[in-house]
């Protein structure tokens, strides 16, 4: 499982992946270079994190 976050909505991110993973995610801070073409799941905005567990 993988979620693009921006900072708005990243404490729902979190409590969506432990929810549904029931295990702890690795949170990522995305480059500058990619926050452009990287979209939050939840809303518009460019993503600041991607919450995987991998």
């Amino acid at each position: 499982m993988k979620i693009n976050s921006c900072e708005t909505h990243i404490n729902h991110a979190l409590d969506v992946f432990v929810a549904q993973e029931e295990t702890f995610p690795i949170m990522e801070k995305i480059e500058e270079e990619e926050k452009l073409s990287t979209k939050c799941d939840y809303c518009d905005t460019p993503a600041t994190y991607i919450v995987a567990n991998e």
